[in-house]
């Protein structure tokens, strides 16, 4: 492994703090990936990735910096990468997925305010985010209450903010919000980079991310299967290695292990035994390193077939159509970006992102009946025997959503625990009891 030391240094890492969160980071990943039995060959790629998450990758982008290329840091599924890549940006997520520096953030945030949204301040006040600080725009989004009043704390604290405004209804009226905000997303991103986004470019770059979500919901399709060919912890590691990764080389290599399994399933070879009780995994979104409750799970004789989340199947559910590249074939590859056409099909196409993305059923909107009905869907079409709806402690939109999705799931006989925990470990033991009896009564 290479000595990334000085990189570090140079991005203003605390180092000492830094080694201490890989050290953490190192230990756990070896205790809960590695020590997994039947895992398929291409999980070493991924595994390469989280051995490299703060290096190598990180190294990339510092180069990508030096040719002119600008980073863009984003907490959220509702920020396009498509707008990012078509001004010649590369969007990556930010890390929130564990407590750190818990002292300094409750100076700016009440302790009852949910481990997200402190792990978002406590990886900048502990100085232990290469991809934070390597960002040249940080995007906030005000999802939630809480999001919407921490990013006014957070702004002091990071020079080159950005806060993207979210409808909170489905109507037409908040999808006209989402397009509008789109747009000024558009402008903020070309003045940063300096690149006027064109009907080709914003073409090519909605085509690199289709691609890489279809080969997720390739993935996806094959934990369908039973036995399961892959355990839910690799399955979640792929969707949170989505928001870091090279997408072309993402998508290759989701395809490459998609591959594999496909040869597992015909062989009947399984990550798990055959009729092991199969587990939809609902709710708040889990970001590395956030394995605590799926760890429990798959190591309490239970499969994860599913991630009803926005890291896992919500946040990817949908492509951007595709159709509007058809006003694109007259043109060619030499459209004029300043020309009235051009500008047209950039509006068709801003129109389909729009629509894409409006149908991420986010907790945050109301009503929501399109989130429990894709709970029993998914539950049903990766044959699940039950769900466990996971919430963070303080999130209100999830807990408060959690009663609704227990009674949806009542209705459809479908067993439902619902989980409220924090990131620290301390109530591992309580969840796996709960966890474990839950799981014996699905037998």
């Amino acid at each position: 492994m290479s000595d990334y030391t000085q990189m570090w240094r140079d991005l203003g890492l605390n180092l000492e703090a830094h080694d201490m969160l890989l050290n953490v980071l190192g230990n756990a990943y070896k205790d809960i990936y590695l020590s997994q039995k039947n895992r398929p060959e291409g999980m070493g790629y991924f595994d390469f990735v989280m051995s490299e998450v703060h290096g190598l990758r990180i190294k990339e982008l510092i180069d990508e910096k030096a040719q002119g290329r600008k980073i863009i840091g984003s907490y959220c599924v509702f920020v396009p990468e498509e707008i990012a890549l078509a001004a010649n940006a590369t969007l990556v997520g930010l890390c929130s997925g564990a407590d750190f520096a818990i002292e300094e953030v409750e100076k700016y945030l009440p302790r009852n305010t949910c481990s997200l949204i402190k792990s978002a301040f406590g990886f900048k006040l502990g100085k232990v985010c290469p991809y934070l600080e390597s960002a040249d725009m940080v995007v906030g989004e005000n999802t939630c209450d809480g999001k919407k009043k921490a990013y006014e704390s957070l702004g002091s604290l990071i020079t080159n903010l950005y806060v993207m405004d979210l409808p909170q209804m489905k109507s037409e009226q908040g999808k006209a919000l989402l397009k509008g905000e789109y747009y000024r997303f558009k402008e903020a991103v070309e003045k940063l980079t300096g690149v006027k986004i064109t009907g080709t470019s914003l073409k090519n770059a909605i085509k690199t991310v289709n691609a890489k979500r279809s080969a997720i919901h390739r993935l996806s399709e094959l934990r369908k299967a039973d036995p399961s060919p892959i355990s839910g912890l690799d399955a979640l590691l792929a969707n949170q290695v989505f928001f870091y990764d090279n997408p072309a080389r993402f998508t290759e290599s989701v395809n490459k292990i998609c591959d594999e399994l496909e040869k597992r399933i015909q062989d009947k070879q399984g990550a798990v035994p055959a009729k092991t009780p199969r587990i939809l995994l609902s709710g708040c979104p889990m970001a590395v390193p956030n394995w605590k409750l799926p760890w429990i799970i798959e190591t309490s004789g239970a499969v994860i077939v599913g991630e009803e989340s926005c890291v896992g199947e919500r946040g990817t559910r949908n492509l951007v159509d595709e159709s509007i590249f058809n006003l694109l074939h007259n043109a060619g590859d030499g459209v004029n970006e300043s020309s009235i056409d051009d500008n047209q099909i950039i509006d068709k196409m801003m129109d389909a992102i729009t629509d894409r993305y409006f149908k991420v059923d986010c907790a945050i909107f109301t009503p929501n009946q399109e989130r429990l009905n894709h709970i029993v869907e998914m539950a049903q079409n990766y044959k699940a025997d039950g769900v466990i709806h996971y919430s963070l402690q303080f999130c209100q939109p999830y807990i408060m959503e959690s009663i609704p999705v227990d009674k949806v799931l009542e209705d459809k006989n479908i067993p439902t625990l619902r989980i409220e925990t924090d990131y620290g470990m301390e109530d591992a033991g309580q969840l796996k009891t709960r966890v474990q009896a839950f799981i014996e009564q699905l037998g």
